[in-house]
């Protein structure tokens, strides 16, 4: 293991020298070469020691703390066997360009070289104003004041400020739907509906909490309570397990809105910069919201970079006046240059390339394949689902999986195996076909796939024939090599 032990510096003051301070500890702090050279082993120690033990059981389940990734490109990480680990995870959404595109590199090498500036706080940034006018260009409808951060709870807690200051004091609750995910700080935390990430925090209370895509559900909340003033939900919600509403909700629910003075604020950091075959996955329903919010894929997967984009006349009944105007200003990273100039080519690449379009064209192809699977292994897998290349794949409990005389007996502990079905083809799908799928926070049962963009019809048949090779091992062997994979 690595030796950390804090050192002292011999500092030695020049001779003549005038006062010195005293000598300050120097702790034996590790380069960019040592991280980059470090062994598996000290990695899952260090992350042990140091970062989330918890998690690292679940590492080890699933495989992944046996990987040292050394690179990453287009479509594919690169382990230190120099093994091409298909990406069909996409960090949850983030990676819509692909890893490392070229021309992502080329810009922020150039930024970097040229010695541009970073922090604008005192002064305006041009490449901050260049983005939020790319943001207010692509987003639909008066959909045009931008502010500007690092990460999805950032955008979405500048989104609920930003909503609640329009509709004022007096109309301070926001309904949110089951299952959503809008973020782990605080005030989102409060409209996140998982009793796992809540844990035992004191959070903003009297929300009001309705069925998602149930628009029966919110009239009669927006009716009965006048103290309703915000809806917040997911265009597709990403951890409830990969979930779409038809466009008539979308159509209704912007017709309730505008009837009760509702202001509706879109969640799309994750479904969002073309994903869902759209930019925005609200314009397949031909409605525009008051305020949305971006992230993840928004910095090219390259940097940390977040947006809220209201509608002006809500911006301005928040924040329009001198005197209100700092309340909700940026942060200081927020609109940091070269995250600005990343996300302003990342977008630019995204209209280049097509890769919208070819988001809507793959994730058709992505889906008609898994359906096909559906129909061939039905015991196995329950339901495909999902809007361009924003995917899920969810297999049935795992009593159903198994011969019929074995499932009256297994199915008292369906609840308890939820998610070990897709926790076991996720592991053997890294470790035997080099492919990388994620899981779902609410639903465990289902695998989301979320590949980058770029992706074309040859890895969408290198994926689903992968796992169309591993299902037709049937149940019983899975499970056999799992178990394999653990004592391995």
């Amino acid at each position: 293991m690595l030796d950390l032990k804090t050192r002292r510096a011999e500092a030695q003051p020049e001779s003549g020298a005038g006062p010195t301070a005293p000598a300050i500890p120097h702790p034996q702090l590790l380069s960019v070469a040592d991280a980059k050279a470090m062994s598996l082993a000290d990695m899952n120690g260090l992350f042990k020691d140091h970062i989330n033990p918890g998690q690292l059981h679940f590492m080890k389940l699933l495989g992944f703390n046996k990987i040292k990734v050394e690179r990453a490109e287009g479509m594919y990480y690169i382990d230190q066997n120099g093994r091409k680990i298909l990406d069909f995870f996409g960090g949850f959404g983030s990676l819509a360009v692909g890893h490392n595109h070229p021309r992502l590199i080329a810009e922020r090498k150039a930024f970097q070289e040229e010695g541009r500036h970073e922090i604008a706080i005192a002064f305006m940034s041009q490449y901050a104003a260049a983005l939020a006018k790319n943001l207010a260009a692509i987003s639909p409808g008066d959909l045009d004041m931008v502010f500007l951060g690092s990460t999805g709870s950032e955008a979405m807690e500048a989104a609920i400020k930003v909503a609640e200051r329009a509709v004022g004091p007096k109309r301070p609750k926001i309904v949110y739907a089951e299952n959503s995910f809008h973020g782990k700080t605080k005030g989102v935390l409060s409209i996140t509906d998982s009793p796992l990430y809540r844990g035992e925090f004191r959070l903003v209370d009297r929300n009001v909490r309705v069925p998602f895509g149930d628009i029966d559900a919110i009239r009669n909340a927006f009716e009965s309570d006048p103290e309703i003033g915000v809806i917040v939900l997911e265009t597709i919600q990403g951890g409830g397990g990969i979930i779409t509403a038809p466009p008539e909700f979308w159509q209704e629910l912007r017709l309730l809105c505008d009837k009760h003075g509702v202001i509706w604020v879109a969640d799309e950091v994750q479904c969002g910069v073309g994903r869902s075959g759209r930019f925005y996955a609200f314009e397949h329903a031909g409605v525009v919201p008051d305020v949305t919010a971006l992230a993840k894929s928004l910095g090219g997967g390259k940097t940390a970079m977040a947006a809220m984009i209201a509608r002006r006349e809500i911006y301005m009944k928040a924040y329009g006046s001198p005197k209100t105007a700092m309340i909700h200003a940026q942060a200081t990273f927020g609109g940091i240059g070269e995250a600005c100039i990343t996300a302003i080519e990342a977008l630019n690449i995204l209209y280049d390339e097509n890769l919208i379009e070819n988001s809507a064209v793959q994730g058709a192809y992505l889906l008609s394949r898994l359906q096909a699977l559906q129909a061939k292994y039905p015991k196995i897998i329950k339901e495909v689902r999902g809007q361009g290349l924003m995917i899920g794949l969810e297999f049935q409990d795992f009593s159903q999986t198994l011969p019929l005389v074995l499932r009256p007996v297994v199915s008292v502990l369906d609840d308890k195996l939820k998610g070990s079905l897709s926790g076991f083809i996720g592991a053997l799908l890294l470790r035997d076909y080099a492919t990388l799928v994620a899981f779902t926070e609410y639903n465990r049962n289902v695998i989301r796939l979320e590949p980058p963009l770029i992706c074309g019809r040859e890895h969408v048949d290198q994926f689903v024939e992968s796992l169309d090779d591993l299902l037709g091992r049937g149940i019983i062997r899975i499970v056999k090599d799992f178990v394999g994979s653990q004592i391995g």
